[in-house]
């Protein structure tokens, strides 16, 4: 069974878990410039204002589903963000991540995702599921190594090619997938429980 190792955050960088209030205007300000190379279909503008408005009221038809908004800190400065939500009963679909590019490949982005993995998990979502572009590996290799898998694909009119990423915090169900993907055999011990 996978499991990783969690490695702490160093010094002098920091995680807060934050409102979205506190994390909006970071991410508005920096989003653009850290995703210049990537292009993407604004959809909020292909509609109509009588679609926007139909929109929002769907929206309102949602609740409150748990939220989490993760900020990245060096010192007191924020340098990067990770958030998500809630998807179904069972789901928390992580959102969008970003470093500024000074502080990337010193292992903060593998700390986030840990932090996110035990937030998610100790209020008890079983399954993490993320999209990325096909060809983003600084985020689907680290996701990988913490024991993510590729779950499946995806030709999106707004991103493009995606790859469909999910970490199961239960371990059978983890094993399951193994075994769907015929990278293992069932054991005894999940062929009760499959009824098999």
């Amino acid at each position: 069974m996978f499991s990783y190792m969690s490695t702490p955050i160093p010094a002098p960088y920091h995680i807060e878990k934050m409102t979205w209030e506190a994390l909006k205007p970071f991410f508005i300000e920096h989003r653009p410039k850290l995703f210049t190379e990537c292009f993407s279909l604004a959809s909020n503008k292909t509609l109509s204002d009588v679609e926007q408005e139909k929109m929002a009221i769907l929206a309102q038809n949602m609740g409150s589903p748990f939220t989490l908004n993760l900020g990245l800190f060096h010192n007191k400065k924020p340098i990067g963000w990770s958030f998500g939500w809630q998807k179904d009963r069972e789901t928390y679909y992580m959102t969008n991540s970003a470093i500024v590019p000074q502080h990337r490949r010193k292992g903060l982005y593998s700390c986030l995702l840990q932090k996110t993995i035990e937030e998610v998990q100790a209020v008890g979502f079983q399954i993490i599921e993320s999209r990325h572009t096909a060809t983003n590996n600084p985020v689907i290799i680290p996701k990988l190594k913490c024991g993510f898998i590729i779950s499946g694909m995806e030709i999106s009119d707004v991103f493009g090619t995606l790859v469909h990423l999910r970490y199961y915090t239960n371990p059978v169900r983890r094993h399951l997938m193994d075994i769907r993907s015929g990278q293992a055999k069932p054991d005894v011990d999940l062929m009760k429980k499959l009824e098999i």
